[in-house]
């Protein structure tokens, strides 16, 4: 009788130890899931791991088993190479799935007692059919089993995850082996806190990297290389769900990352090894902290950047009205900064730091500006009113004018920026307005306007939209 290279009762099962510190590089993740708190492993996330084990050897043609794996690892991207010791036949990954953790042990010998411990079955697990489980005994048949206390796996690393089983054709003896594999539950963002000090506008501005594991396993003393970026991944891992495991926090990194090029990334070498647990979100220093500065912004935007497919002539097809005004931080960054969250900080009266506002940021290179929205101003507000329009069909011509009326009732003076989209029609020029532009473009006109504490400014402009036959 043929036996398949992956038959699950075979007379040779080699085991490996538990990884001695992994390498990990984790690239990047957007997805808030991975940063949240919780127990279930996430798709999210993208990393390689790069591990050694050390594999028993009985010789000839046997199955490894190696445990610990994560349970939202790629199946189809693991490879392990035994170097001389030994060649690959075929390989099947076993995650837990719906199965809980024991299904990640389906290949591995088990070993079922009662309370008392008498053994009521002991062989290879095959299956699991609701609360039995399917042994196959060292002759050869299957027994399903459900009374029973205690499952042992006498040749398990006994961590949870998905297991891998690897056909090998092998020397007798013990094989170190390279295990890598990408998998999903681990990634990594930028978290930034920018304190505005006191005086003219500048700011302290700390950098954070933020690593989630929510893969499914432990990676103790772990070294980490961090990825800024956006590669294409093709696919993610679905959730499953695990048992969470504590562990001990390893050494903070004594150094700074080490920064460098990655192809058309950024990569940041984490100094030393770091303790990654299951369900975890570590920080560490990405920059030391630097002083920049800054400036203050104030914006009310009416409309967006678009032009109708024909001139609108109709007065309500463009509103008046008003709106808030969006308070805004900028400056110019230092050092590349990967994307993340950054919050921005002040000190109240009372010396306790504050938070303003904060906004998600791309990523910048490094002299590039950095402009933050941090919400809406409490003490600016906007009125926009139309002060004139006009339309001459047989000229092809249309004018129209706004009134603008910006209040501050706040105790500081601010500049407002004014930005208009004149858009009934793009062929459009300013014919008056009552302070020079700051900006003007295709689509869109800024001023600068200055409102003084506890008062008012108004500002007035008109433009003239023009046309030919063919547009009408």
């Amino acid at each position: 009788m043929r036996h398949s290279l992956l038959a699950l009762a075979m007379t040779a099962i080699a085991t490996t130890a538990a990884a001695a510190d992994p390498a990990l590089t984790i690239y990047r993740s957007d997805g808030d899931a991975l940063f949240e708190a919780g127990n279930a492993p996430v798709a999210d996330g993208h990393a390689i791991v790069h591990e050694q084990r050390s594999l028993q050897l009985a010789g000839g043609r046997q199955t490894v088993v190696v445990g610990g794996l994560p349970t939202m690892l790629d199946t189809e991207a693991v490879a392990i190479d035994l170097g001389g010791a030994g060649r690959v036949l075929a390989q099947r990954v076993l995650s837990a799935g719906d199965g809980g953790a024991l299904a990640a042990h389906r290949g591995e010998r088990i070993r079922l007692s009662t309370g008392d411990g008498r053994v009521v079955a002991e062989g290879v697990l095959v299956a699991l059919d609701g609360g039995n489980l399917g042994v196959r005994g060292d002759d050869g048949q299957v027994r399903y089993v459900r009374d029973y206390a205690t499952a042992q796996f006498p040749d398990s690393t006994g961590l949870p995850g998905s297991t891998l089983q690897v056909a090998v054709d092998g020397k007798a003896g013990t094989a170190p082996a390279t295990l890598t594999y990408p998998t999903s539950g681990l990634g990594w963002r930028a978290a930034y806190s920018a304190l505005l000090l006191e005086g003219d506008c500048k700011l302290r501005l700390d950098a954070l990297a933020t690593i989630a594991n929510r893969s499914g396993r432990d990676f103790p003393n772990a070294k980490l290389k961090l990825v800024a970026g956006a590669p294409n991944f093709a696919k993610g891992g679905g959730p499953r769900m695990y048992m969470a495991k504590s562990m001990a926090a390893a050494d903070a990194p004594e150094m700074l990352p080490e920064q460098s090029s990655l192809g058309d990334y950024r990569s940041y070498a984490v100094d030393g090894s770091l303790d990654l647990p299951d369900a975890s979100v570590t920080q560490v220093p990405l920059y030391s902290s630097r002083e920049l500065p800054c400036e203050r912004r104030w914006l009310f935007e009416n409309g967006g950047a678009w032009f109708p497919p024909k001139p609108l002539l109709q007065p309500e097809a463009v509103a008046d009205g008003g709106g808030p005004v969006s308070s805004q931080l900028h400056f110019a960054a230092a050092e590349n900064l990967p994307s993340g969250n950054l919050r921005v900080l002040t000190r109240d009266k009372d010396g306790r730091t504050e938070l303003l506002g904060e906004n998600r940021i791309g990523d910048v290179a490094k002299g590039r500006d950095v402009n933050v929205g941090l919400g809406v101003a409490f003490d600016l507000s906007a009125a926009r009113e139309r002060s004139a329009f006009s339309v001459d069909k047989a000229a092809r011509d249309m004018n129209e004018g706004f009134r603008i009326t910006l209040t501050n009732s706040g105790e500081t003076a601010r500049t407002v920026t004014v930005r208009e989209h004149p858009n009934r029609w793009r062929g459009w020029s300013l014919i008056s307005s009552s302070q020079k532009p700051d900006r003007q473009t295709p689509d869109t006109l800024e001023f600068r306007v200055a409102v003084p504490a506890g008062g008012k400014a108004t500002l007035d402009y008109a433009v003239r939209y023009t046309w030919t036959a063919a547009d009408d």
